[in-house]
């Protein structure tokens, strides 16, 4: 992977991770585009820089992490699903990881759910805290999102307007549950790098590359964040439905056409 492919990956990276949109399948459409191969480097890059995407919601929102013992009480309640789930089942869910057809189903599914979920859930409650119980159904809601396809992003949001939190809230919780969770999901990969002796030495070669990667997922994160708090609190989900099912539609198009798509 030369210093342009990774600018670019890290690019989608950052602009997909926290939109409702399924940072799983761009990546395929970018990989494929640019004709990388998904090779042991290319899996552990991928994995890698989310931490710059993680540390974008930590300097947007460093107040809201010492505000006390209590939000963290809830990410924690909210973050237990997923994480037993992703315990027992994670064999399991690695398997659909490698359907492009999985992942193409549920980008357009998931997109339509997109374009009716401002009526569904537009009655909204003048109390925005989001309470233990609120925080369990959201972390329930995230499990879904191990269907590779579904975006984390967008079920944990569709969770918390289920409990009748304004899209802007509901946005923002999820921003927050994705670092336990994003966090969690990332060590337990990177461990699994580290502890094999031929991939940590790929690793190291390859540094250079992982910062850089690490530092414009980052930036492109803490724009696409400003950005989305700002879209959705204006026009709602309805665009994101539709390019959902755009990039849904395409991806199944290149399978169809016989184009080599790998998921890492």
């Amino acid at each position: 992977m030369n210093w342009l492919e990774t600018i670019i990956i890290a690019i989608v990276e950052g602009l997909t991770e926290f939109l409702p949109v399924s940072s799983t399948g761009h990546m395929i459409i970018a990989e494929s585009i640019l004709g990388v191969e998904p090779d042991a480097f290319v899996k552990a890059f991928t994995v890698i820089i989310q931490f710059g995407a993680i540390l974008s919601v930590l300097v947007l929102y460093w107040k809201r992490f010492f505000q006390s013992i209590d939000f963290y009480w809830k990410l924690f309640i909210a973050f237990i699903p997923a994480a037993v789930l992703g315990l027992l089942f994670g064999k399991t869910l690695d398997l659909l990881l490698e359907s492009v057809q999985v992942v193409s189903v549920m980008l357009i599914l998931g997109g339509i759910l997109m374009l009716f979920v401002d009526k569904l859930f537009e009655k909204t409650s003048s109390n925005q805290t989001v309470t233990p119980r609120k925080a369990l159904i959201i972390g329930l809601c995230q499990c879904i999102a191990m269907i590779p396809g579904v975006s984390r992003s967008m079920a944990t949001i569709v969770g918390g307007m289920s409990q009748k939190l304004t899209r802007k809230h509901a946005a923002e919780f999820s921003f927050f549950l994705a670092v336990p969770t994003m966090v969690a999901a990332s060590s337990y990969k990177l461990w699994g790098l580290i502890t094999d002796p031929e991939s940590k030495q790929l690793l190291i070669n390859n540094l250079d590359l992982l910062i850089v990667g690490n530092i414009v997922a980052f930036i492109v994160a803490t724009l696409a964040i400003k950005f989305f708090i700002d879209f959705i609190g204006k026009y709602g989900f309805k665009a994101f439905g539709y390019y959902r099912i755009i990039v849904g539609g395409i991806l199944l198009g290149l399978f169809f056409l016989g184009y080599n798509l790998q998921i890492d």
